[in-house]
């Protein structure tokens, strides 16, 4: 199943990131992208999603420093630019993956597109690793610890149902009874063209 080798990849990415406490260390793809493309997408995407969830936990220090904090907003902006091209890029992936196969005449789309599906397994294995930590963390009250593990065993069963929803989806596209249409994130904030505020001070 594909989402077997995503997740496994998504931890790896995670793991990899987390061997030093450098927060903006330079990213090394463990995939080369001319042989393991896929796969390279999928690790870069889940070191994204590791990154940003770092400097989501920075920024709501109530006591950090306000320059800091404009900073740190300017990054996660970056990130989230960055995630949604990487999204895009999955999805273009996708679409040519499956561009030859014959769709059947009662072919339906999707709520949403295999690569935004997989962005939403992507944040939630970082869901499951930071409360299976907290499930174990010894300074924690056992009260803490019984919530933490009720919750990630919740977790587990949103693994379980959203890899097999992937999985569903990209077999009935690869048997044309799903079709694939992919809409662009348009984000306007970041386009200097659409931006008044950016538009006005370039």
């Amino acid at each position: 199943m594909f989402t077997v080798k995503a997740i496994e990849i998504f931890n790896h990415a995670t793991l990899d990131f987390k061997k030093t406490s450098e927060i903006d260390q330079p990213f090394i793809n463990r995939h080369n992208a001319d042989d393991h493309y896929i796969e390279s997408l999928l690790y870069r995407k889940s070191w994204i999603d590791t990154v940003q969830w770092a400097y989501e936990d920075i920024i709501r220090n109530p006591n950090i420093d306000p320059q800091e904090a404009l900073d740190l907003k300017r990054k996660i902006d970056a990130s989230n630019q960055d995630r949604t091209d990487t999204v895009e890029q999955l999805d273009e992936y996708f679409l040519e993956k499956y561009s030859s196969i014959k769709i059947i005449e009662s072919a339906t789309t999707n709520t949403e597109s295999p690569a935004w599906a997989l962005d939403r397994l992507s944040i939630l294995e970082l869901k499951i690793y930071h409360m299976n930590i907290e499930a174990n963390r010894d300074d924690a009250s056992q009260t803490h610890r019984q919530k933490c593990i009720s919750k990630l065993s919740v977790l587990m069963q949103q693994r379980k149902d959203l890899s097999s929803a992937i999985d569903e989806l990209l077999d009935e596209i690869s048997k044309g009874k799903k079709y694939m249409k992919t809409y662009k994130q348009m984000k306007m904030y970041n386009d200097e063209e659409l931006n008044p505020v950016l538009r006005k001070n370039k």
